[in-house]
């Protein structure tokens, strides 16, 4: 018997939308997927009347500091996951920002526990092995090479939750640094770096395979010398990610890098920091003070520090303001992000034997409903 259906959606599916459709969920995964209107269905127990509104992915966010007032590294991160699971967020990693490794050890063991108990699905340093020259809201003086040794007490503080780090590919080491994370499993982002374009490919030679935030906190593109931002656009074995927040990227700029890129290379990020899901105010992020204005986070020189996005209004704006398709958007938001993961099999798409990750979206693409694993979130 299913526990749940849910019926009459436009349903967006790996194969296209089946409008109207119907999805049956049992023990928290999809049990069957399929066209027609809800009198066709066999109904065993619950059912959702979606009334033609539309039925996606749940979310995966693989860049993102907190929200709801907290940071990952804060006291209690729990409101970080729920701030923006209210969003769409299913699934999401916990991305630490640049400090003294020691510390950094002590925050990727803390999380790691959070990790191993499903809550977040890994941890991203975002740095402290980034260039002093595009630091953005990291603090500089904690900014060091990926000296092996550092790397090493990293992973060993993770054991296997460390997912993702970020490297400046000019630094010292950092060719090295990228082979030693690659052969423990985990994925080489290239970012905040003020490298020239031949200083990329060895990186990426060596498995580097995402661009943290294309085009923010990078040299930019030049048409005599195409920097971090051409060589990575135009590598086919890179994943760029976008903030999609209309703030750090012109609609224009999405659109261009999305279309070069393609689905299976394009991810929709928020790089949120806690005051995501908050009011305007004073905030901290990795020691630094943060002044939200507008929604805007800058630091006191008018950098921009992390944002407030959060994936409903990233996929909202992909497809509205920057001319995306709604295919775009879940494979920018659940498919890509999921097999960048390694997490296919379990999330990312409305397919037979994954797990029952959904958002409802009105004709306005606003969330009406988030179900995870089966269960409708509180959304209050």
């Amino acid at each position: 018997m299913a526990d749940l259906v849910l019926a009459n959606g436009r349903v967006l599916t790996p194969d296209g939308v089946l409008d109207p459709g119907w999805v049956s969920v049992t023990d928290g995964r999809i049990d069957a997927v399929g066209a027609g209107p809800r009198s066709t269905v066999s109904i065993d127990r619950g059912t959702v009347d979606l009334g033609g509104q539309w039925l996606v992915p749940g979310f995966v966010d693989i860049h993102v500091h907190g929200g709801g007032g907290r940071a990952f590294t804060g006291h209690d991160p729990g409101l970080a996951i729920a701030a923006h699971r209210r969003h769409g967020t299913t699934t999401t990693m916990a991305s630490l920002v640049s400090r003294p490794i020691k510390e950094l050890a002590r925050q990727v063991s803390e999380l790691a526990e959070l990790v191993r108990g499903g809550d977040i699905a890994g941890i991203h340093l975002e740095g402290p092995f980034l260039s002093a020259a595009r630091c953005g809201a990291h603090d500089p003086r904690v900014l060091r090479p990926p000296d092996l040794d550092s790397v090493r007490t990293l992973l060993a503080a993770g054991g296997d939750t460390i997912r993702m780090v970020t490297i400046a590919p000019e630094l010292e080491g950092a060719v090295e640094a990228t082979k030693l994370l690659v052969d423990n499993g985990v994925i080489v982002a290239i970012g905040h770096t003020d490298a020239a374009e031949a200083q990329v490919a060895p990186a990426v030679d060596a498995g580097a395979s995402v661009a943290t935030h294309l085009f923010n906190g990078m040299r930019p593109l030049h048409h005599r010398e195409p920097g971090p931002v051409g060589a990575l656009l135009d590598d086919e074995r890179v994943t760029v990610e976008l903030i999609c927040d209309l703030v750090h990227l012109h609609p224009t700029a999405v659109r261009l890098a999305a279309h070069h890129a393609g689905p299976s290379r394009t991810v929709l990020i928020t790089d949120a920091m806690a005051a995501a899901g908050m009011g305007d105010g004073v905030y901290d992020l990795g020691g630094l003070e943060v002044t939200v204005q507008d929604g805007v986070p800058t630091l006191a020189g008018g950098s921009l520090a992390g944002s407030t996005l959060t994936m409903d209004l990233a996929f909202r704006n992909f497809v509205q303001q920057c001319g995306l398709s709604m295919a775009e958007a879940v494979a920018a938001t659940a498919g890509r992000p999921a097999q960048l993961l390694g997490l296919a099999d379990r999330v990312g798409a409305i397919a037979v034997g994954l797990l029952a990750d959904f958002v409802v979206l009105d004709e306005k693409l606003r969330v009406l409903d988030v179900y995870r694993r089966g269960f409708r979130e509180d959304r209050s």
